[in-house]
């Protein structure tokens, strides 16, 4: 499941990333240089683990993303002033609208810690049979 989640999840981050460049605002996001390079490089990283990476490396690495994306979001809505400054975001008048991003962030983390801590189903071992 984490192989799998790694390769949908890549793909979309890695589209994310290449539309950020020509559609800055997608969807109320706001995608800046920064934050395109960031979601192709995460992205990558994730389809290296679900295609190549073993099951037990595509795990771990979704813990540490999940986390990673989970504290990007909460440190988002406690003090947006240093996702602008990381993303290079500029604020003209006042601090940007950065729920959108926060809350994509929270999903995109709960996604992929939630695959990273499920295991797949094992085999069930091969009963013995009584011989008489």
């Amino acid at each position: 499941m984490a192989k799998t989640a790694c390769k949908i999840l890549g793909v979309v981050l890695i589209l994310v990333g290449i539309v950020g460049f020509f559609a800055h605002n997608l969807l109320g996001l706001h995608l800046t240089l920064v934050h395109n390079i960031i979601h192709l490089l995460s992205g990558a990283i994730a389809l290296y683990f679900g295609f190549v990476g073993t099951s037990e490396a595509a795990h771990t690495f979704s813990r540490i993303i999940g986390v990673i994306y989970l504290l990007v979001g909460i440190v988002g809505f406690i003090t947006p002033g240093v996702i602008e400054k990381i993303f290079q975001t500029q604020a003209t008048t006042e601090s940007l609208n950065l729920i959108p991003d926060n809350i994509v962030h929270l999903l995109v983390g709960a996604l992929f810690l939630i695959v990273g801590f499920l295991r797949e189903p094992q085999p069930a071992a091969p009963k013995e049979s009584k011989v008489s």
